[in-house]
């Protein structure tokens, strides 16, 4: 019988914890919930365990990893999410967030939720054609679509695939409605697609903005955007004519809840027009790689800060039952929600999505079996 697959149990305080890898949010690649295989570390007497002590001391590069989507169109099963359909161009994310609610996802790919999330990036190299081809289907209807939920379509390789780029073209020629939310301030580089798409209701942006403060950005979300450089991303967006939001999201007690209003604040100051907020969630083996993360940097208020997120998850690490898993529950909960909500009327935010305009939507033209020879 093959051995049981190694159980993923919440991090324990650690007496040495893990030194930090620069410009990673995680310290290691920690198995996943469907590893069949347990290892451990075992000195041959040729000095092997001093050789990888050093290997593990070089910073993790990024790999590449192509793939050839069979499908890029992904509909909304969920009854609280707000959108139909979404796109996601890459797996993984260089951004290297240690708290993102897709880490588990790299689980299915045999890959670790840890650094390997971060460091090895699947790029859907067809998504373009794989979206045109969806697009011009004669049962397709147009609906909702928000590009990068489980990724962010913005991170630092697309700089060099541009395969999100050849997304937004497709989106543009066939005046298809959608919305993105990022990090990065490579949005920008898509304004001659975006800003006249905009103009005809079809865009919406929002930029997520967890802190203000450098140091803590550095350690929370090492390959981001640094929170300044998201501000002047929300004021070329808001002048040159797209309407841009802010998500405070994920917000975490004790860590960045305390900056909540102050966020919101420095968002609409910049430009935007809408915000909304979610507490922070802890599925499956995002909830290990938090709490080692909060022991190796926050030490002195990690215990406070689970005390708090259990609260507001019916005293479990993480709650996912719909109607719930996005906002909490219980007094915390309620009391972090009435601080936004609050703040949204001060400043005249909105904080519910804009009408989707999907009159204009014209389907592209079917590629030729012989190709474009006439």
């Amino acid at each position: 019988m093959p051995p049981a697959p190694t159980r993923i149990a919440a991090a324990q305080p650690s007496l040495v914890p893990l030194d930090s890898i620069k410009g990673r949010g995680t310290a290691t690649a920690m198995p996943h919930r469907f590893e069949q295989r347990e290892r451990e570390q075992y000195d041959d007497g040729w000095g092997s365990l001093d050789q990888e002590a050093a290997e593990e001391h070089l910073p993790p590069a990024t790999e590449v990893i192509e793939e050839y989507a069979k499908k890029i169109v992904t509909s909304n099963q969920s009854p609280d999410i707000s959108f139909d359909y979404s796109i996601n161009p890459y797996r993984g994310c260089e951004h290297g967030c240690v708290y993102c609610f897709a880490r588990p996802t790299h689980s299915y790919l045999n890959l670790s939720p840890g650094l390997d999330f971060e460091t090895r990036i699947v790029a859907k190299v067809n998504a373009a054609e794989r979206l045109r081809e969806t697009l011009a289907g004669s049962r397709y209807e147009p609906r909702s679509l928000v590009l990068g939920t489980a990724t962010d379509a913005y991170q630092p390789i697309e700089r060099k695939l541009g395969i999100t780029r050849r997304i937004v073209e497709v989106l543009a020629e066939t005046s298809h409605p959608f919305s993105v939310v990022t990090k990065s301030s490579g949005i920008e580089r898509e304004l001659d697609l975006i800003a006249p798409m905009a103009a005809q209701g079809l865009v919406s942006v929002y930029l997520s903005i967890t802190t203000l403060d450098n140091e803590l950005a550095r350690i929370l979300e090492p390959r981001a955007a640094a929170p300044a450089r998201r501000l002047r991303t929300i004021q070329a967006l808001a002048s040159a004519g797209v309407p841009v939001g802010v998500s405070v999201s994920p917000i975490i007690p004790f860590i960045n809840e305390p900056e909540l209003e102050r966020i919101l604040e420095a968002a609409h100051a910049a430009g935007a027009s809408s915000a909304f907020s979610i507490p922070i969630r802890l599925p499956w083996e995002v909830n290990p790689l938090f709490q080692d993360w909060l022991q190796r940097h926050f030490p002195d208020r990690a215990d406070r800060v689970m005390a708090r997120i259990r609260d507001m998850r019916g005293g479990k690490d993480n709650d996912a039952r719909f109607g719930t898993r996005f906002t909490g529950e219980g007094v915390w909960a309620q009391l972090m929600q009435a601080r936004f909500q609050r703040a949204v009327r001060k400043l005249g935010l909105r904080n519910k999505r804009r009408s989707v305009q999907l009159a204009l939507f014209k389907p592209p033209r079917k590629p030729s079996a012989q190709g474009d020879l006439f």
